[in-house]
């Protein structure tokens, strides 16, 4: 028997759930988990966003701030929006799927918070800095690519399933001659 697959997830001893614990383990599982030319464009942009929210935290973090980590706010924002592009760009097999919509949203709604981060205090309709703790932009980061690894997950599903073929073409002649009498009864 051969081992099993790269792309699982580690599980949690204590609660015997699949866990990621950190935006690199989640890097890595993307890489690892698609199959598709798309998927792996998008899981490569998630990662990208991920090295990226990896950078703006460490700085975050004290005794740094929102003032130390301007730089890689920008760069995080630079990321997004080509990420953003990438989405955009997808085929129209992905954009059927409501999780698009959804993964679309929240990008814009991440991209808004960092926006608002990089704007002067006191600048028209920002978010005070210290409105927005450390764990809540990683909080939503942490959803942002959560829509985005269910837009994966759904899609590869819908991929995975093979279109059901009618079985109509496999019916002999005695199958088709009792279909048409019943057919043939219930119009009289």
């Amino acid at each position: 028997m051969s081992p099993a697959p790269n792309s699982r997830l580690a599980i949690d001893p204590s609660t015997q759930l699949p866990s990621i614990q950190s935006f690199g383990e989640l890097n890595h599982f993307l890489r690892s988990a698609m199959a598709d030319e798309e998927s792996l464009q998008l899981a490569d942009g998630m990662g990208g966003l991920s090295v990226s929210i990896e950078a703006v935290l460490s700085r975050l973090k004290p005794p740094g701030g929102p003032a130390e980590a301007a730089t890689q706010l920008i760069d995080l924002m630079t990321t997004l929006r080509e990420h953003r592009a990438l989405v955009i760009g997808l085929s129209p097999a992905w954009r059927g799927l409501y999780e698009y919509a959804s993964y679309l949203a929240a990008l814009n709604n991440f991209r808004v918070l960092i926006g608002q981060w990089l704007l002067p205090p006191g600048h028209g309709d920002a978010v005070p800095v210290q409105d927005i703790g450390l764990e809540d932009f990683e909080l939503i980061a942490w959803r942002t690519l959560g829509e985005g690894m269910l837009l994966i997950d759904m899609h590869e599903q819908l991929r995975g399933q093979m279109p059901v073929e009618s079985e109509s073409g496999t019916l002999d002649a005695t199958q088709l001659e009792r279909a048409r009498s019943w057919w043939g009864r219930l119009r009289k």
